[in-house]
């Protein structure tokens, strides 16, 4: 999958399928968007291939640990960004960015407890009031992938 900022300054690419795709409706994304909510392609950075130099932005988050968020330095649009959870081993990419939007639509609604009363949803999606189990929830792949790349990286998944 391919995508880019508005302008065109800073292209990517995603060298694999994305582990999961979050439809997230919590006020936070909500005012961070201006829409209804963020729909976010989680991905393992190292499989995120960017051309073109992004800025990067430390914003507030409802965690209160803050996200990186990347974006063109031209054109100012969000192109990915890095939550204190996972760090820098996983990139959210906005799927508003990519070339073609219908490729990842959201495996799943989270923080639906905020969800704007006229966003109706598609009942075959799993939607949960705040956050999920990700071991109940994510393919048995995804969850391997994201076990990898945190023991590679020291971490613990």
């Amino acid at each position: 999958m391919k995508g880019h900022c508005t302008c065109g300054a800073v292209a990517y690419r995603l060298t694999r399928k994305p582990l999961i795709t979050h439809a997230c409706h919590c006020t936070w994304c909500q005012r961070e968007t201006g829409t209804a909510f963020a729909l976010n392609a989680m991905i393992e950075t190292e499989a995120l291939e960017v051309s073109g130099a992004v800025e990067e932005i430390v914003t507030p988050s409802a965690s209160g640990k803050g996200q990186i968020v990347a974006r063109c330095p031209t054109c100012r649009v969000a192109l990915y960004s890095h939550y204190a959870g996972a760090g820098r081993l996983m990139a959210f990419v906005r799927v508003g960015t990519l070339a073609d939007l219908a490729a990842c639509p959201p495996d799943a609604h989270i923080f639906t407890e905020s969800k704007l009363p006229w966003v109706v949803l598609d009942p075959e999606t799993p939607a949960f009031a705040v956050f999920y189990d990700r071991k109940a929830l994510w393919s048995t792949e995804a969850l391997a992938r994201r076990a990898d790349v945190f023991q590679r990286n020291g971490r613990e998944a």
